[in-house]
């Protein structure tokens, strides 16, 4: 087979080693991608993920069988429907299921109408009606701008002043864009948050491993919330008890609520849990793959990652038995320093030869990209994905710290306390 991956991030390096490791797989291509990818696929930077007429030009160029669909842009904006309607095998939820991730609005709705376990809320459109129920709101709360704003559109806050500046922030300055047209305000949850992707073909879904994330920038979650500063995975905290309630309550109810709404879901959905005093609660859906959730979920699957997407496409997943390593993996990401805000890029990336070659270790790219000397250099405020698996969290964690010394760029900036949960367990 010949694939077409659409995207250039760490997840969309994590799917290309996936499709590396396929016997069924003879050919990769990724627009844009980047130098990691490049490495294992034909890349074409000069194609972005919203070039549409671009990318079907350049899949029916390749005369690929299969487009996979990795980033949430494209896949809201509707590419897999024009894929399909040019004839071409694609993988990923069409626009009408990709709503699920496209409006906090319309996710939380759902929620609400099929009885799925959440935080309380309300929608707005108006920021006045927004501050005036503010006024009489529990404290804290939480903020989050209706459509896509690259993960970054939550706000936490912890006073009535706070969440003021966060209504003018979101609806008003629009710091957000036009995410913040319209903005969900919700009940605060307390507990630890679980990160479960899955698997789904319109009408059955299989969970993957769980993972959990560190969103915020800095040590001790600290500072500014990110697209995700490093992940492990599983959770110790996904307990079997956790897993039978989602399964039960959240999971499938989702799927059958998606295809009850004419929006049948065939793809990835994300989930992310707060797991409260109460039980397990969404707090968002994802219609794709994590970053850097796919880096340490993807290198402990076990099956053949092209039979699993054939059977979302077909809608034969109930035949597939999905199995993961029993072990565990864990993603530090390198980032530049000044990421979220205000980084520079550029510079070069030295060290990556010594992933070469290493079993359990990957550098997954996330923001990397060739100069004109052809070295590859810094090109995102998140740059690499240093990956380890171990038998255990604890020697994933000691193995993932080991390797970010192998790599080095100027202002390479990283947490330290990625996994540090663990020690609680």
């Amino acid at each position: 087979m010949k694939v077409l991956i659409v995207g250039g991030g760490g997840r969309e390096h994590a799917i290309a080693v996936s499709m590396k490791k396929s016997k069924r797989v003879d050919k990769i291509y990724c627009v844009p991608g980047n130098a990691g990818i490049a490495g294992i696929a034909e890349c074409e930077p000069g194609i972005g993920v919203m070039e549409f007429d671009k990318i079907i030009a350049y899949a029916k160029e390749k005369q690929v069988d299969l487009v996979f669909v990795a980033p949430d842009d494209p896949l809201v904006g509707g590419l897999v429907d024009e894929l399909k309607a040019a004839g071409i095998r694609t993988f990923g939820p069409d626009k009408k299921a990709a709503i699920l991730e496209g409006s906090k609005a319309f996710s939380k709705d759902l929620m609400k109408k099929y009885n799925i376990p959440t935080a309380n809320y309300e929608t707005f459109d108006d920021p006045e009606k927004a501050l005036a129920y503010l006024e009489t709101a529990e404290m804290p709360i939480v903020l989050k701008a209706d459509g896509l704003a690259l993960g970054k559109g939550v706000l936490i806050c912890n006073t009535l002043e706070e969440a003021k500046a966060g209504v003018k922030e979101i609806m008003l300055d629009k710091h957000f864009g036009s995410a913040g047209n319209r903005m969900v305000i919700e009940e605060f949850m307390t507990g630890r948050e679980v990160s479960v992707l899955s698997f789904v073909d319109g009408k059955t879904i299989k969970p993957m491993t769980s993972a959990q994330d560190h969103k915020r920038a800095k040590d001790g979650d600290e500072g500014l919330n990110t697209g995700g500063m490093g992940n492990f995975s599983p959770s110790p905290f996904y307990t079997e008890e956790v897993d039978e309630f989602c399964k039960k309550y959240i999971y499938q109810p989702t799927v059958d609520a998606m295809a009850k709404e004419g929006r049948e879901f065939k793809g990835v959905i994300f989930f992310g849990l707060m797991l409260t005093p109460k039980g397990p609660r969404v707090l968002e859906y994802n219609a794709r793959f994590g970053d850097p959730e796919a880096q340490v979920v993807l290198c402990r699957m076990e099956n053949d990652i092209m039979d699993v997407i054939d059977a979302c496409i077909d809608g034969t997943l109930d035949q597939v038995d999905l199995k993961f390593e029993d072990n565990a993996a864990v993603c530090v990401v390198l980032a530049s320093d000044g990421y979220p805000v205000k980084y520079e890029k550029g510079f070069e990336i030295t060290g990556l030869e010594n992933f070469e070659g290493k079993e359990d270790y990957y550098c997954f790219h996330a923001g990397s990209k060739f100069d004109a000397d052809g070295k590859i250099v810094t090109n995102g405020g998140r740059v690499l994905g240093v990956t380890a698996k171990g038998a255990t969290l604890k020697e994933a964690r000691k193995k993932a710290y080991d390797a970010v010394e192998w790599v080095d760029f100027a202002n390479k900036y990283m947490r330290h306390d990625i996994g540090k949960a663990i020690d609680e367990a």
